[in-house]
C-alpha cells in the first residue's frame, strides 16, 4: 500500500467571517442634570468629580487615561467619551449611587431619554390635600 497523505482543509470565507477586528469603540453618553441643577440642590461638579473617583476600568479605579474622558457640557449636563467598551447602565448605577450619597434619591430619579442619554427628573408628587377638605 502507497502511504497516504493528508491535506489540511482550506480556509474558507465563512471561517474567517467570525473574527471580529479590533478598533477603537467610540461611544459618547450625556447625563442632563438640568432640572436639579436650576434648582441649585444639585452640586454638578461634585457629580463629575465623583464619576472621575469611582469609574472603573479594567477593575481598578482612577485608572481613566485617555481612555474615557468626562466633561461639562454647560446648562447642567456632563459628558462622557468612552473609547473603550463602556456600558451605559454602569453610568447609570453610578448616578443613582451618588444620589443616595447626597441624600436626592428619595426625589431624583435615572431615566433614559435615548440611546445614551440620561436624564435626572424629579418623581411626580400629586397632592390630594383638596380632597381632605371637602369630607
Amino acid at each position: 500500500m502507497a502511504p497516504t497523505r493528508t491535506v489540511a482543509p482550506k480556509a474558507t470565507a465563512g471561517a474567517q467571517r467570525g473574527k471580529v477586528q479590533k478598533g477603537k469603540v467610540t461611544k459618547k453618553y450625556t447625563i442632563n442634570c438640568s432640572q436639579p441643577v436650576s434648582d441649585k440642590i444639585f452640586d454638578l461638579s461634585a457629580f463629575e468629580k465623583f464619576l472621575h473617583d469611582k469609574i472603573k476600568i479594567e477593575g481598578r479605579t482612577g485608572n481613566l487615561g485617555d481612555q474615557i474622558s468626562i466633561s461639562q457640557a454647560g446648562d447642567g449636563k456632563i459628558e462622557v467619551v468612552s473609547h473603550i467598551p463602556f456600558s451605559g447602565r454602569y453610568l447609570k448605577y453610578l448616578t443613582k449611587k451618588f444620589l443616595k450619597k447626597q441624600q436626592l434619591r428619595d426625589w431624583l430619579r435615572v431615566v433614559s431619554t435615548s440611546k445614551g442619554v440620561y436624564e435626572l427628573r424629579f418623581f411626580n408628587v400629586v397632592n390630594d390635600e383638596g380632597d381632605d377638605d371637602e369630607e
